[in-house]
């Protein structure tokens, strides 16, 4: 494939990509580095909701990527579709209720002493205390007509032990105890690329670039995006076979070597 000259913006993934459990891929600190000295914008687009994003930054610091303000989570993503005067039930990790702190009036976490009152939204992300009593929580407010968010739908998580059960399948069952299916906020869906969007500036689709490791998020990101998608074989995905990708490599190191 023919280099086209670096993007003005590369939007990349984290867990997979760039590290595995915070513990970085082979040639993905200095790939940041080579992109960023021929001018192009990074930004992290991370469907993880569970870590506050001042501690995602702090976590590429401690590898040799500098990262603050470029940072985007499904956890912000999910703070545009909640509005200021709201009572919100969050069952999520500590990122997703930080940002959902920093929009609704009243946030209440799955943890929690249970409340009396109605719940405008609830809103549902990855964490690791998710239990029955969170799920009937959960599917009571919806019933009672709160309005369902995701922060994001994978199924899985890749980690250095191989994927473990993702957000996804804590949505899918709070889905299934309220007979609904939720908004999703994380990629690929509306409200993070709207997210991408205001932090892009005047930066046009054909300007971008989506590296990730999964083809039906990442890929399909870009899709919604209107941009390039290149597929890293890192971690999820194994097999480009089938992939619309516009660029293919083992590595986020490969990936930046053709463009």
């Amino acid at each position: 494939m023919n280099k086209i000259g670096p993007p003005r913006v590369v939007l990349c993934d984290l867990d997979g990509v760039i590290w595995l459990s915070h513990q970085p891929i082979e040639g993905s600190v200095d790939a940041i580095a080579r992109l960023r000295a021929l001018g192009a914008q990074v930004l992290f687009v991370t469907n993880n909701s569970a870590t506050p994003a001042h501690e995602v930054e702090l976590a590429l610091q401690q590898i040799g990527i500098p990262a603050v303000g470029c940072v985007l989570t499904s956890a912000q993503a999910a703070a545009r579709l909640v509005r200021p005067s709201e009572r919100v039930l969050v069952c999520g990790g500590a990122g997703l209720i930080a940002q959902i702190s920093e929009i609704a009036d009243v946030v209440v976490g799955h943890q929690d002493a249970e409340p009396d009152g109605h719940f405008d939204a609830v809103v549902v992300g990855f964490h690791r205390e998710f239990n029955y009593e969170v799920m009937r929580r959960a599917a009571k407010a919806i019933v009672s007509g709160a309005r369902f968010i995701a922060s994001n739908d994978d199924e899985t998580y890749p980690t250095l032990n191989g994927p473990i059960p993702g957000g996804g399948a804590i949505v899918a069952a709070i889905a299934v105890a309220c007979a609904q299916s939720a908004v999703v906020a994380g990629k690929p869906h509306q409200a993070m690329a709207d997210l991408v969007r205001s932090h892009c500036g005047d930066v046009k689709p054909s300007e971008m670039i989506m590296v990730g490791d999964r083809v039906s998020t990442d890929g399909e990101f870009a899709r919604l995006l209107g941009c390039r998608f290149a597929l890293v074989l890192s971690s999820v995905t194994l097999d480009p076979h089938g992939s619309d990708a516009n660029f293919v490599g083992r590595s986020l190191a490969d990936i930046v070597d053709q463009i």
